[in-house]
């Protein structure tokens, strides 16, 4: 998941100003009679984040000719489908921190936390009907369902050493991948394009969400908690095998996978220097995003047969900025 504010498309993003009328929308549809709903939600959205996934509508659209209003209720759905996730994940993840500020749990508590993740959920449906296309209503559904999917698959892998690498690949794309996938094939179903073309958008999308968890998980062990905006070594206490520690485990010594193997199954931080040093000795980090850079040139390839523009040359930028940023 995202876990910090800083920008990270390009200044010269073909999509700054649509976003603002977005943000318009998310104010709009925000609005509750339930003073602890507005406070929540509006604490969460003005956190601010990337913004990818409806960049990736908003980009979509352009690149393919679409410039109705409805690219802006789509927008806002799928970043409140977003928001909803990382309500719940926080949750589930004991987290007390997010994009440099105290998470939502950690000042409402989880139950507020939990509850108000499902309102943004529901009011995404909302908004979907409104958009009156059946087509939108599909995707997104699917890729709400996929969604919970991951994460009860994620949950499963909780604690485990063991874990197959293609496993821990499956969380990702569905937890992380489909809401990118389902933000590039809408802009794709909005500019009524043949079904072709939208499943190569579909699969710029996935590739790309699929590289930026890559990069996300690697960080975890390669940055600090004021640039990261989260705390370093969560993964690890949270008992997630992720990749540079799967690869750590596959290269290093006896001991050192032992180590690895027992702070994954405890969720122990007491050695997490040790365990640092060892992923950076092994490689694991150059591993893990050599495995971003491949799906970031998969994510390339699946738009070449966009026309050139402003847009189409945005979404290749973005895949470099995806990869290669260190927070």
């Amino acid at each position: 998941m995202l876990h910090n504010s800083a920008p990270l498309p390009s200044s010269a993003d073909p999509t700054d100003a649509a976003l603002r009328q977005v943000d318009v929308v998310i104010r709009e549809r925000l609005a509750s009679r339930v003073a602890l709903i507005d406070q929540i939600s509006r604490y969460i959205v003005g956190a601010g984040g990337k913004r990818i996934r409806p960049r990736l509508v908003l980009l979509f659209t352009q690149a393919l000719g679409f410039d109705g209003p409805e690219r802006y209720e789509l927008a806002a759905i799928v970043e409140f489908i977003h928001t909803a996730t990382l309500l719940h994940d926080d949750v589930v993840d004991e987290s007390s921190l997010r994009r440099g500020r105290a998470t939502a749990n950690a000042i409402f508590g989880n139950a507020a936390s939990v509850l108000v993740g499902d309102f943004l959920y529901s009011r995404a449906f909302q908004m979907m009907v409104t958009v009156n296309r059946m087509r939108v209503l599909d995707v997104l559904a699917d890729a709400t369902n996929v969604i919970a999917e991951g994460e009860v698959l994620q949950l499963m892998n909780m604690h485990d050493p063991d874990l197959a690498v293609e496993d821990y690949l499956r969380v990702i794309r569905y937890k992380t991948a489909k809401l990118f996938e389902a933000s590039a094939r809408l802009g794709a179903v909005l500019a009524g394009a043949e079904t072709a073309l939208e499943e190569s958008c579909a699969d710029y999308g996935r590739s790309l969400g699929t590289a930026f968890q890559l990069v996300d998980d690697l960080l975890d062990y390669d940055g600090s908690s004021d640039e990261l905006g989260k705390n370093v070594g969560d993964d690890l206490r949270e008992g997630k095998p992720t990749l540079p520690l799967l690869i750590a485990m596959a290269r290093g010594t006896e001991p050192e996978r032992e180590l690895i193997r027992d702070a994954i199954e405890h969720g122990e931080l007491h050695r997490l220097d040790e365990i640092l040093a060892i992923v950076r000795r092994t490689g694991a980090l150059d591993a893990t995003r050599d495995a971003a850079r491949s799906e970031a040139d998969k994510a390339r390839a699946a738009i070449a047969a966009l026309p050139p523009s402003d847009a189409r040359t945005a979404l290749l930028e973005l895949c470099f900025r995806a990869v290669d940023r260190s927070f």
